[in-house]
């Protein structure tokens, strides 16, 4: 094609596009709208891609190693950025000397002892739990040890506001304890068992991996006395020789001397002692692949990388089918453009223009609109990511690294948005240059029918790409992330290619109408030219947000299914200390429990149980309900096993289904009421059968001939040796199963089958189920109330059930793909509205009232955004179920994909995206129209 008729037609084009100015901005938000979203996502995925030099800053902070003791006496294999992947490997019964030297030496002294003499070791203090009091009361947290004004920090823990504690009483305090807690820098906070005298926060931190850590920060040595049994932390610092830190430590920031390094050939001499070291100089020039054993070792296993299975097949198909919606969306938009300049190519078709040159003046047109749209839509992404940032790593839980806005992807995204522009006005631009110039002057439609052809082999592509989408999800090909890709795209354009055709059939339900309803419904079909684009532009974006919402409720509902609750839902528990049992600590407790939280409603006291009768806590054996014969694992016999080859049972059902205790362990001994709070339980014939003294059941797999089976083991002496232990016996307890599988599982008796069985009852604790969960307010209330009268409030236990854990990312991009959607059904019912006012003008001609033509431009719109909705909903499906079933797949290789349906969501979609269309397009009509001539 000759560079002068580009010339012109780009003049043409830009020309007309400054001519119609509302159209132009339709297009122009048509095609920036998902270029804004591509490129937004490629800003904050490169922003959130952490360089080398960053992921080393986050672990080591200014130090030159981070070194931590694994394994004393074994050894470690790992990647040179130890975060990357280790494996532990204990020592045989030969141990190297290596391996020898390690068990017998201070882990610190050794640290100290292999690394470059004059190297500064400075320890990384164990993250000990505290409880803290809060502006409410009593809050539960972790504290750990750090040097605040030491730079070496800076990068792992940052100071934001606030000076470093530098006395004892003294804490720096991340933004989420405080947040959690109602205080701030200069409050007061007192820490149970390390005295009455209150720490004052000088200083919010933050972790930047970890934005939404609660934890408090003390000077080195301030915390020692909470270390108790295991150890005091170190003195902070230390040289080479002596040691470096003390019990509490596990890992050390090492600093070396100037000049010395810490290479590859020091980092597997230090994993041979059982450390795993991470050196910057190793990081920053890693070794080759072939000279690291650990990946030697990941490279021999057979099963395919996690990676591959699901991440990969995720990222490639939400990119894919991003960029076909592109296409999908910036069709309507040219084919709209291409319409309203039919007497533009009519008179230049008459002119002697050719069918090329025609062609070419709407490619122009899609080159310039595509273009400055996908400027634009860049420039508004950045600025959005810019202005968004803070909050989005807020929700994220994580800093960005440096803000990445890289030259070549920007390339790519406007090669991407230029070639869309080019590709969504092809078909616009051949059906232009096709037209009858005679039609075309005068104003005529020339309309034709669908081509059954085309229907036919759209039938095809929905059904193929479908059956290939399901098909490459299960199936263990290395393409299977294209099968799924490929699958859902080509389903996706054979329901384009329906379009025209299900129009047709959407226009049958006219009949069933009102008025306005039916003529925008025969406008619709009569112009199918417009009506489909547009339609195929809403299906694309709902088929996203369909297509996401799918796979979050699944992902969602699979943890629900998987969550194990300790408790029914709302109830609130606390444990006594079995090693102190004290009646009348035990009520002050619950009364102090009571009184700080009125609402709980009716209290149940919980018993467990002791053996042999009469003993003491200290002398006192284990009591264990277990299941059936038939359904218990072979393992489960109560002997000591060595040697087992434990992979043979791993398929063995009854070795991966075990019943799990709950709250107050897996035999709890109480009354009716406890049998209503505890496990929620409300049978008659259960209460009858707890009071004839037999046993409560919650899983059948307990339960055999009416028989239940508990086990009882002798005390283990301290020192004893685990394979001459005193063998365990059984006893069994008629018993019947509850109607309802109860939180937890377990075994409950009554105090009449106690007495049965000669066993002693020891007051375990208390539980309440009122009808609604306290707030974190009442819950830190009752946490002080219960440390005052001599509990511990790590025992206060509130069942508020599963917790969604929708991470920030995949709460965006649902976002996003709504926001799409809805901005998709505006744009293009919008550019529809635009094409329509020839009839609206043939209304107003004829008499037709303003509320008659609002109405008319109002069902125009919500009809497509109904019918694209509906297509959406289908097309959506497809990817959602496939991604479920890669993801299933990819869990210990395979499983049963869990496919949880939103309803919620897509009654909103089906529904309130064309009642709110129809609303927009009814307010934005003008009541006033210039009416247009007609030539002819």
């Amino acid at each position: 094609m000759r560079p002068g008729r580009w010339r012109v037609a780009l003049r043409i084009a830009r020309r007309d596009a400054l001519r119609a100015k509302g159209r132009s901005l339709l297009v122009l938000a048509m095609i920036a709208l998902p270029i804004l979203g591509v490129t937004g996502a490629d800003v904050v995925w490169r922003s959130t891609s952490l360089t080398t030099t960053e992921r080393l800053d986050r672990s080591l902070g200014q130090a030159d190693v981070l070194l931590r003791s694994h394994m004393p006496g074994g050894t470690v294999l790992q990647a040179p950025f130890a975060e990357d992947g280790e494996d532990d490997k204990p020592g045989g019964a030969q141990p190297t000397a290596e391996q020898q030297r390690s068990r017998s030496t201070d882990p610190a002294t050794l640290a100290a002892q292999l690394l470059p003499p004059g190297s500064v070791l400075t320890p990384l203090a164990y993250d000990q739990e505290v409880v803290a009091s809060s502006t409410a009361g009593q809050l539960q947290t972790t504290a750990t040890e750090a040097d605040l004004a030491d730079p070496l920090w800076q990068g792992r823990l940052d100071l934001l506001r606030g000076r470093a504690p530098r006395q004892d009483h003294e804490l720096a305090a991340t933004q989420a304890f405080l947040d959690d807690s109602g205080l701030r820098i200069g409050s007061t906070t007192k820490l149970r068992d390390l005295g009455d005298a209150p720490f004052t926060i000088t200083a919010v931190v933050e972790y930047p991996d970890e934005l939404k850590r609660s934890e408090l920060i003390a000077p080195p040595g301030a915390l020692a006395a909470l270390a108790g049994a295991s150890g005091a932390a170190g003195d902070g610092s230390g040289t080479n020789g002596a040691a470096a830190g003390g019990p509490g430590a596990n890992g050390w920031l090492v600093r070396l001397p100037a000049g010395a390094t810490v290479d590859w050939g020091k980092v597997q001499e230090l994993n041979r002692y059982g450390f795993a070291a991470t050196s910057r100089s190793v990081v920053l020039h890693p070794p080759a692949r072939s000279a690291v054993p650990y990946y030697a070792e990941q490279d021999g296993a057979s099963q395919q990388g996690y990676f591959d299975r699901e991440v990969v097949v995720v990222l490639v198909t939400v990119v894919g089918m991003a960029l076909l919606e592109v296409v999908l969306l910036a069709g309507p938009a040219f084919a709209v453009g291409a319409r309203r300049s039919r007497r533009q190519l009519g008179l230049l078709a008459a002119a002697g223009g050719d069918r090329a040159q025609v062609r070419t003046v709407v490619l122009a047109g899609g080159a310039v609109l595509g273009l400055v749209g996908t400027v634009v839509g860049m420039l508004l992404a950045v600025l959005l990511v810019v202005l968004t940032k803070s909050p989005t790593e807020q929700l994220a839980g994580q800093r960005f690294g440096t803000l990445r806005v890289l030259p070549l992807d920007l390339l790519g995204i406007a090669a991407v948005g230029l070639g869309t522009g080019l590709l969504a006005a092809l078909v616009p631009a051949v059906q232009a240059a096709r037209q009858d110039v005679v039609a075309a002057l005068t104003g005529r439609d020339s309309t034709r029918p669908p081509s059954k052809r085309l229907t036919v082999l759209g039938l095809a592509m929905v059904a193929g790409g479908a059956a290939l989408a399901l098909f490459g999800a299960t199936s263990g090909l290395g393409s299977r992330s294209w099968a799924v890709l490929g699958g859902s795209m080509v389903a996706e354009l054979g329901m384009v290619a329906c379009t025209p055709v299900l129009v047709g059939l959407f226009g049958r339900l006219g009949r069933l109408l009102p008025l306005g309803p039916r003529l925008a419904l025969r406008d619709s079909v009569r112009h199918r030219s417009r009506t489909a684009p547009a339609v195929a532009a809403v299906m694309a974006a709902v088929a996203g947000s369909v297509a996401v919402g799918i796979y979050i409720a699944s992902s969602d509902e699979q943890g629900r299914q998987a969550y194990q609750p300790e408790a029914p839902p709302h109830s609130v528990s606390f444990s006594l200390n079995r090693t102190t049992p004290d009646p009348a600590s035990a009520a002050a407790q619950r009364a102090a429990v009571q009184r700080s939280a009125p609402d709980l409603g009716v209290r149940a006291d919980v018993g467990s149980v002791s053996y042999p009768a009469g003993c003491k806590a200290a002398t006192c054996g284990e009591v264990e309900a277990l299941a059936a014969p038939a359904a218990r694992c072979p393992l489960d016999d109560g002997q000591y096993h060595t040697g087992v080859d434990y992979g043979r049972y791993a398929a063995d059902p009854r070795c991966r289904n075990e019943v799990v205790p709950g709250r107050f362990g897996s035999v709890v001994v109480g009354d009716t009421t406890t049998l209503h709070n505890l496990f929620d339980v409300h049978d008659s014939a259960v209460e009858q059968a707890v009071a004839d003294g037999e046993a409560v059941v919650f899983d059948p797999r307990m339960l055999q001939d009416g028989k239940a089976s508990i086990r009882l083991q002798e005390p283990y002496r301290q020192g004893q040796d685990p394979s001459k232990a005193s063998p365990s016996h059984e006893v069994t307890v008629d018993a019947v199963l509850a109607p309802a599988q109860a939180p937890g599982g377990g075994l409950f008796l009554g105090p009449k089958a106690v007495a049965a069985l000669g066993l002693t009852t020891v007051d375990a604790g208390s539980v309440w189920l009122p009808a609604t969960a306290p707030d974190s307010a009442t819950q830190q209330r009752a946490a002080a109330a219960l440390i005052a009268a001599g509990g511990d409030s790590r025992t206060l236990y509130v069942e508020r059930g599963y917790q969604s854990q929708r991470s920030a990312m995949v709460l965006a991009l649902s976002g996003m793909a709504a926001l799409v959607a809805l901005g998709a059904a505006g744009i293009a019912t919008g550019l529809s509205a635009a094409d329509s006012q020839r009839d609206l003008s043939t209304l107003a001609a004829v008499g037709a009232a303003p509320r008659i033509r609002r109405s008319l431009s109002g069902f125009q719109c919500a009809v497509i955004a109904a019918m694209g909705a509906v297509l959406g909903t289908v097309c959506g499906a497809v990817p959602a179920v496939a991604l479920r079933r890669v993801q299933a797949s990819g869990v210990l290789g395979g499983g049963h994909p869990v496919i949880a349906v939103p309803w919620t969501e897509l009654g909103l979609t089906l529904v309130g995206l064309p009642l709110l269309a129809m609303l927009l397009a009814a307010v934005l009509t003008r009541s006033r129209l210039n009416l247009v001539r007609h030539t002819g």
